[in-house]
């Protein structure tokens, strides 16, 4: 039963005295309060105290400072371990004593804190820190000094659930030393994972815990017991980031994206000017809508009739989209915002991003009087196909489809044009979000969930403004959509590069990973990976278990095809008697069953048709990867044909199961990989690892979807 009076009158007297850390003693009582066990302990005033504490707790004794001014006990000379005697206790609270007081000659010192000393199990960190985006987060991993060198630790959003918990016991790389390794004890599982919980209860209940740190704990087959407390409180609490609700977000996004009329603030007819490309955008992409161009003098731009401000508009508008220069925006939006207009595209740079943010602070004010949902400033603009609608500066883009992606970046905005144009990827959106003023990544989840035009989100992000509201997005739509993030700044310099980009501060990257993981979002490791998930993920039908099996005509091939999917997190199967038995009925005797099957590059394509028909007939494989090697036997359209043929065929008995290809052999090869691509199987000329990290992506999806 938890007791909070505890808490909060601890956690009110620490507030009153100005101090930013527990006592021990005080840590004790908060875990007491929550079920966290910590081992027998006592606080001595005195040395003869010290003395009746440790005998009546049992020796062994660890002894250690109390002190509010002296957080790092050890530093101060203030720890002893291994007290054996009443005598020896009597000794040590002098000796502690007096190295607290050299170490700092001010300190108010409260006593000696003597606790049962604990030995044996496996010593790990059960923690918890708060992070700038993310919120309470609760940590795991190997404890004492490991912790520090090896940094090996998993994150999780607080509060967590017991399966939740559980998970970050194998999400350490250190993982089977919690199994008991050469005739070790295993740690008793339930116990860690109940201590997790309650410590992330602990710091979700109470904001102004900043850090908490149990370590070490000590983890046997009995048990969990935390040998040392500390918690760090922080009393000046950020003001919480306003979010309008999923109904309210849904409704203005919908207004943004699928407008009825839109206005150009600072509409041109000047050839180069952004007001005149983006009005050639709109007019030539085929939107339907009204199309209201605002400029102070001009009577018609482009066939259009010019108003000179959006007050002056007769009918209603949806979304306004600024080309005009930033000192300028804060009126206009003012304006909108008498209107009525619910949405604005601002595309103008020379706001945080460029050293200005009380600028940005000005149309976020406005925004928030009026209500106005505001996409930028310091972007592209946006594309939504189904609508034909290009409220962008860049070219028109008309390739419709299913895959929505986003970018923080106008550069990376426009690889994702490009790529998108190069493959013929079709897509519902392209949006660029630049210096996230207002929407963000989870505004534009909360429209693309219920968008029945996407059926995945891919997004490259440099920051998160409010990564729990993301997170707890993101953890909903991954369960009917695949979402795809490409964060950028993993590393300590990409991070340095990012903080002085559109103004973002990257995160904790390690804190990322977990999160991402946590609410099934699927990671992308660079531009390329994120391009490419988004246009095979689509393509690729639901596997329905984890067996793979490698169909291969180059042994090369099949070795690397092995070696990516361990990297992906995929199984090869183990091959049955019987069917490698029917495999070999195929394949020619210096080929090789198993798995991968190896039939050799001197096989006619009807070696390929029968060796992958088999493979989608048997209900014990779930996928498969192709590595075709070129040959005179049998050309590359040759056998890109035949596997259409086959996978068509097997679709028409209601059979289908995810196939990627990896194609080696001269240029030929690639007009093979797109006709097999067009035709629903993912598949790369020259590379074994795309095919391979494509559909490791859709397992993760369907795994954490809860799909297998």
């Amino acid at each position: 039963m938890l007791d909070k009076t505890v808490v909060r009158n601890v956690l009110e007297t620490v507030r009153t005295e100005g101090r930013q850390a527990l006592t021990a003693p005080e840590g004790k009582m908060l875990c007491d309060a929550y079920g966290i066990t910590v081992p027998k302990e006592g606080l001595a005033a005195n040395a003869d105290e010290a003395a009746k504490l440790a005998s009546d707790i049992g020796f062994p004794v660890v002894m250690k400072i109390v002190s509010p001014d002296i957080l790092h006990k050890t530093e101060a000379g203030g720890v002893v371990v291994g007290v054996n005697s009443a005598e020896e206790a009597r000794e040590n609270y002098d000796k502690i004593v007096a190295n607290a007081r050299s170490y700092k000659s001010d300190a108010k010192i409260d006593g000696v804190q003597v606790q049962q000393m604990l030995t044996g199990g496996q010593e790990v960190i059960i923690g918890a820190v708060t992070d700038g985006s993310f919120g309470k987060l609760v940590a795991f991993g190997l404890g004492g000094i490991l912790v520090e060198v090896l940094k090996d630790v998993t994150f999780r959003l607080a509060p967590v659930t017991k399966s939740e918990a559980l998970s970050m016991l194998d999400s350490i790389q250190a993982a089977e030393m919690l199994k008991g390794v050469r005739g070790g004890d295993p740690v008793n599982r339930e116990a860690l994972a109940d201590m997790i919980v309650r410590v992330s209860e602990l710091v979700n209940d109470y904001p102004e815990i900043s850090e908490l740190d149990l370590n070490p704990v000590f983890a046997t087959e009995d048990g969990a017991i935390a040998a040392d407390v500390r918690i760090v409180v922080d009393y000046d609490q950020p003001e919480p980031r306003h979010r309008p609700s999923q109904d309210e977000i849904v409704e203005a996004m919908n207004r943004i994206m699928r407008p009825k009329a839109v206005a150009v603030i600072g509409a041109s007819a000047e050839d180069g000017k952004i007001g005149n490309s983006v009005m050639k955008n709109l007019i030539n992409g085929g939107y339907k809508g009204q199309i209201y161009p605002i400029h102070p003098k001009a009577e018609e731009i482009l066939g259009h009739k010019v108003y000179r401000s959006v007050k002056d508009v007769p009918g209603e508008i949806d979304t306004a989209i600024f080309a005009i220069p930033a000192k300028l925006v804060a009126n206009a939006l003012t304006d909108c915002g008498e209107k009525g207009i619910p949405g604005a595209v601002l595309i103008p740079s020379g706001f945080a991003e460029a050293g200005a943010p009380e600028l940005q602070d000005e149309i976020v004010k406005i925004g928030r009087k009026y209500n106005i949902r505001m996409m930028g400033p310091n972007i592209y603009g946006f594309y939504y196909t189904p609508e034909n609608l290009c409220a962008t500066f860049c070219t028109a883009y008309d390739v419709k489809g299913s895959a929505a992606l986003s970018s923080q970046s106008g550069g990376i905005g426009m690889a994702i044009i490009g790529f998108s144009r190069s493959a013929q990827m079709g897509v519902s959106a392209i949006v660029g979000l630049g210096n996230k003023s207002d929407i963000d990544e989870d505004d534009l989840l909360a429209f693309f969930e219920q968008d029945d035009n996407t059926k995945i989100i891919a997004q490259h992000c440099e920051d998160l403004k409010d990564g729990r509201a993301f997170a707890e997005v993101a953890k909903r739509v991954s369960k009917t959509k695949p979402v795809v993030v490409l964060k950028a700044g993993r590393t300590s310099a990409g991070a340095k590069a990012a903080s002085s980009h559109t103004g973002a501060l990257a995160g904790d990257d390690k804190i990322y990973e977990d999160v991402f993981k946590q609410c099934g979002v699927i990671r992308a490791r660079s531009l390329r990976q994120l391009l490419e998930f988004a246009r095979g993920v689509p393509v690729l039908p639901t596997p329905k278990g984890e067996n793979v099996v490698i169909i291969t005509g180059a042994g090369g091939s099949g070795v690397l095809l092995s070696d990516a999917c361990v990297d992906n997190g995929l199984d090869l199967m183990s091959m049955p008697d019987d069917l490698d038995a029917a495999f070999r009925k195929f394949i020619p005797p210096f080929g090789a069953a198993g798995n991968p099957v190896d039939i050799t590059g001197g096989e006619p394509p009807q070696t390929y048709k029968n060796t992958v028909k088999l493979g989608l007939e048997d209900d014990r494989i779930h996928a498969l990867i192709l590595g075709y090697w070129h040959t005179i036997v049998t050309p590359p359209m040759v056998f890109a044909k035949l596997m259409v043929e086959v996978k068509e065929e097997m679709a028409a008995k209601g059979i289908e199961k995810p196939m990627v290809a990896s194609l080696a052999g001269d240029v030929e090869v690639e007009e093979a990989a797109e006709y097999l691509y067009q035709h629903g199987i993912p598949a790369y000329a020259y590379s074994t690892e795309l095919p391979v990290e494509v559909l490791g992506a859709k397992y993760k999806w369907a795994r954490g979807a809860g799909l297998l």
